[in-house]
C-alpha cells in the first residue's frame, strides 16, 4: 500500500435532500481526509466500474439505494469479487440490509418503534388511532402512508412494514465512528426536523444507543442511532443508519466536528492496516 491510501470516495453531490445539502458535508469532509489520503469522487451508478486501483472505497452521501438498486447490487458483487476493502463493510444489519431488522428487533423485546411485516404479526403492535405503512426498503419517508384501523385488513403487506404512529416529543440522533461515541443531535420541533441543534446525552441515552452499535457488529465505520422520545419519556429506535449516513456536521460544535474528523481519519488508517 502506498504511503498516502487511495480511496474511492461514493457521493451524490446533486442529490436533492429536503431541508439540506449533502454536497456541502461531501465538500467538508473530503477537503480533511485529502490531509492524509489521495482521494477521488464518484456517483454511486459509477462505483462498480471504478473499483480497481483503490486501497479502499468510502461510501457516503449516496442518496436512497432504491434510486439505483441494480447499480448497487453491481457495486456489492463486484467489490465482492475483487476482496475490496469497504468502507461501511457491506456487513452491516441495519439499513444496509433494508429495514428487515425493525420487525426483528421488535420480536427481540428491544426498544424500537414496534413493527410488523405480516398481518399475523399485528397483535404484536400496540393499539393506536393511526398506523404507518413504509417500504421495507424505503428511505427518507419515501412510500409512506399513514392508516386508520380500519384500512389494515385490505392492505397488500408486500414490501411493507407496519407501525403505529408514535406520539412523540421529539427525534435525536447519535453518531458513532467504529464504536465510539462522537455527538448527538436532535429536532427540538418534531414539525421541523431537520432543523438540529446539539444534544447533551444522559448515560442512559448513551446506553440505549449503544445497545443498538453492539448488536450491528461492525468493527469499523460511520453509524447514526436515529430514535424518538415518546410523549412518556422513553427513547424508541426509528433507524439504524449505517450505510451512508448523512452527518449533519454543519449542526455540531466546532470541537465535535474536529473530533469527528480526527476519528474518521484513525478510523480509515486501522481499517486499511486490519482488513
Amino acid at each position: 500500500m502506498p504511503d498516502r491510501p487511495r480511496i474511492l470516495y461514493v457521493t451524490d453531490l446533486a442529490y436533492p435532500a429536503r431541508g439540506r445539502r449533502y454536497c456541502d458535508e461531501d465538500i467538508l469532509l473530503t477537503a480533511r481526509l485529502r490531509e492524509e489520503f489521495d482521494l477521488a469522487l464518484c456517483h454511486p451508478g459509477d462505483a462498480a466500474a471504478l473499483l480497481d486501483g483503490f486501497d479502499a472505497v468510502m461510501v457516503r452521501n449516496s442518496g436512497p439505494v432504491l434510486h439505483y438498486r441494480e447499480q448497487y447490487d453491481a457495486f456489492r458483487r463486484r467489490a465482492t469479487e475483487l476482496g475490496t476493502r469497504v468502507y461501511n463493510p457491506l456487513t452491516g444489519r441495519g439499513d444496509m440490509a433494508g429495514k428487515d431488522y425493525l420487525p426483528a428487533l421488535t420480536a427481540a423485546g428491544l426498544p424500537v418503534i414496534p413493527t410488523v411485516d405480516r398481518p399475523a404479526d399485528l397483535p404484536l403492535l400496540p393499539p393506536a388511532e393511526r398506523y404507518v405503512a413504509k417500504p421495507r426498503n424505503g428511505a427518507d419517508s419515501i412510500g409512506l402512508t399513514v392508516l386508520a384501523p380500519a384500512d389494515l385488513p385490505a392492505l397488500d403487506w408486500h414490501g411493507l412494514l407496519v407501525q403505529p404512529l408514535v406520539d412523540f416529543r421529539y427525534e435525536v440522533s447519535f453518531y458513532y465512528v467504529d464504536h465510539t461515541f462522537q455527538y448527538a443531535l436532535h429536532a427540538p420541533d418534531p414539525a421541523r426536523r431537520w432543523e438540529l441543534t446539539p444534544y447533551h446525552p444522559t448515560p442512559a441515552d448513551l446506553d440505549f444507543a449503544r445497545r443498538f452499535i453492539d448488536w450491528n457488529t461492525l468493527d469499523h465505520g460511520i453509524q447514526r442511532v436515529d430514535a424518538c422520545r415518546t410523549a412518556h419519556g422513553d427513547l424508541l429506535l426509528v433507524e439504524l443508519e449505517d450505510l451512508n449516513p448523512y452527518l449533519s456536521l454543519d449542526a455540531a460544535t466546532p470541537d465535535q466536528r474536529e473530533s469527528f474528523i480526527a476519528a474518521t481519519k484513525t478510523s480509515l488508517h486501522h481499517f486499511l492496516r486490519t482488513t
